[in-house]
């Protein structure tokens, strides 16, 4: 999806009614009967304004004792508020929780949670029309404002989305054109109702349909950051989990290390890589407060050595990215966050920072609703085989260590192994990073992480880690001094310092491989299954899946950014849950994409 600057609302355009008030859209959309006891309802409103439909659709939840289990409000809005204008003197204590949740105005699906994870409100930013095909989810009653000027083509979107017997509440009449898309129509008063209903229903793309809707508990292979995200997600959606690692202990391997950066991206045409970083660096920031993290550093500054302040001023205001999203420093500025003396400009991200990659594990772990995951350390599977309608696990010596109805696999390393069948271009990577005590000669403490070539980041400590190198397919696990070497020299350029170190050998590191794929974009969602015969394979959507597998793997250096949002995109694949990312993003991270590529290549 083309991006562009996003236009924020007024005060008098968000102040103005709705095309219905948010007691006319309840009643006409059957709540709160339709909801009772179900396990997930789902809204879509085309219009937001301050939130009232979805302020009064969370207190009626509230409010029912018959609820559903989860509730999903999605909304697009084109002219969204900033923070400031979302506060409202007196408001009630949920418009509060609404408040102090409302996320940087950034062309995005933002995913903002509530009610321990029960109500979540998904926030499209931008015009509705475009964003009609990027939603991923089923759609149990639309609101609809008239002002977004519905024909056929928008309607024809809309039904992509619609479950059976979905109801629309709509102002004013559009009789034959609801009609023909397959709704059938009742008026009340100025309003127009409908329920979908139409004789022939389409057949969803393979890859949108859940791998396993019906599924109560699941195996997450993997301890690391992306498989405690994986395990703390469908945990939100009830299931519960079991982690197997090979180790004794969570985030012993690829995210071991003692402190690691997360922070956005962005470039100057706003592609995929720009827009996944930015939505998993968002939802991480959203998280964080909630999550029983014992240390972080909030702020993370990036070096710029091509081009100047105008200039990046310049794209800042082309994209429309906000300053509490990203900001363009001089190096004035840049050293007054740091604490380094810098030579030119850098980018600041105020929801950028650093943490430790095994208390973010952790965090995950516990951060699960109803102690719904249990950890099974010490356990190594070397084989995955299907029977019937489960997965089973084997070990070492071909026994079954576990049969599942759900398993994803997130081992990192790890993963290639199990995944070396589907021939996928992934690398195994090996990084050495290195450990400065803050009283080493020379050496200029960071206040908050810098990268650039290289990057610098002080531990809970006060000691500084430096790195990191790239080497391909290098399984050597020792320390090594030339890569210490190469590491100081790097962080000397950044920090423009003089490090004076007597013994390189006698420096403390750590050595870890990465999983890189060849795009450089994660592996995020349902396995192929390669020995289906459908009709299209040109795009990852149309490629049949295997029921019940996912995996989220080759998170490459960015696991502490990548897994949060991941994990909530593994999730709803698995249960049905509409997807916290845009339908072009899905394609970017789906495994399927390279078998899809490799069709259209073979197609001419």
């Amino acid at each position: 999806m083309k991006t562009s600057a996003l236009r924020p609302g007024t005060l008098d355009q968000a102040d103005r009614p709705l095309a219905c008030t948010a007691e006319q859209a309840l009643r006409g959309s059957g709540l709160p009967d339709r909801w009772a006891r179900r396990e997930r309802f789902v809204l879509l409103a085309t219009a937001f304004g301050r939130g009232a439909q979805f302020l009064a659709a969370w207190q009626a939840w509230k409010a029912d004792p018959q609820r559903c289990e989860r509730l999903v409000f999605m909304a697009i809005e084109d002219r969204p508020l900033n923070r400031s204008d979302m506060a409202q003197a007196g408001a009630p204590e949920l418009a509060r929780q609404l408040h102090a949740a409302w996320p940087p105005l950034t062309h995005n699906l933002h995913r903002l949670s509530f009610e321990q994870g029960r109500v979540q409100l998904l926030l499209a930013f931008g015009e509705v029309a475009p964003w009609l095909s990027e939603l991923v989810a089923s759609v149990d009653a639309f609101v609809l404002d008239q002002s977004d000027g519905w024909d056929r083509y928008r309607l024809k979107s809309l039904t992509k989305l619609a479950a059976q017997g979905a109801t629309l509440v709509m102002p004013g009449r559009n009789d034959a054109l609801l009609t023909q898309a397959g709704f059938q129509l009742r008026r009340d008063d100025d309003l127009t109702l409908a329920r979908y209903q139409p004789r022939f229903i389409a057949q969803r793309p393979a890859a949108r349909m859940p791998v396993a809707p019906n599924a109560r508990q699941a195996i997450v292979l993997g301890a690391g950051l992306a498989g405690c995200a994986a395990a703390w997600a469908l945990a939100e959606q009830g299931l519960e989990v079991r982690l197997f690692d090979q180790g004794a202990a969570m985030a012993q391997a690829g995210s071991g290390n003692a402190v690691g950066l997360f922070h956005g991206t962005l470039n100057p045409d706003d592609g995929l890589h720009a827009r996944f970083n930015r939505a998993a660096a968002l939802e991480l920031r959203r998280i964080l407060p909630a999550l029983p993290l014992p240390w972080r550093i909030d702020g993370l500054l990036r070096t710029e050595s091509t081009r100047n302040l105008e200039q990046m001023q310049g794209l800042l205001a082309e994209l429309g990215l906000p300053a509490d999203y990203v900001q363009a420093l001089d190096a004035h500025q840049a050293g007054a966050h740091s604490g380094l003396l810098h030579q030119g400009p850098a980018w600041y991200y105020p929801g950028g920072g650093a943490l430790s990659p095994p208390s973010l594990a952790r965090a995950f772990v516990e951060a699960a609703p109803a102690d719904r995951v249990r950890i099974c350390a010490g356990q190594t599977v070397k084989q995955l085989r299907r029977a019937g309608d489960a997965w089973q696990l084997l070990g070492e010596a071909g026994q079954v260590l576990a049969d599942i109805p759900l398993l994803v696999i997130s081992a990192g390393a790890g993963s290639l192994n199990l995944l070396r069948a589907q021939g996928w271009p992934l690398r195994l990577q090996r990084g050495q990073i290195t450990h400065l005590p803050a009283a080493t000669r020379g050496l200029r403490v960071p206040a908050i992480p810098v990268a650039g070539t290289g990057y610098a980041v002080t531990d809970s400590a006060g000691d500084v880690w430096c790195g990191a190198t790239a080497q391909d397919h290098d399984l050597d696990p020792s320390l090594r001094e030339a890569d210490h070497g190469h590491n100081i020299a790097q962080l000397m350029r950044l920090s423009s310092a003089e490090i004076e170190v007597a013994q390189l050998n006698s420096l403390r590191g750590r050595v870890g491989w990465r999983v890189i794929a060849e795009d450089r974009l994660p592996l995020v969602g349902a396995l192929p299954d390669l020995a289906a015969l459908e009709a299209r394979r040109d795009q990852p959507r149309f490629i049949v899946r295997q029921p019940g597998l996912l995996v989220a793997t080759a998170m490459a250096s960015r696991g502490i950014t990548w897994a949060a949002l991941s994990g909530q995109v593994l999730a709803s694949l698995a249960t049905g849950a509409p997807c916290p990312v845009e339908a072009s993003l899905l394609d970017a991270i789906d495994p399927a994409r390279f078998d899809a590529r490799l069709a259209r290549e073979q197609a001419g």
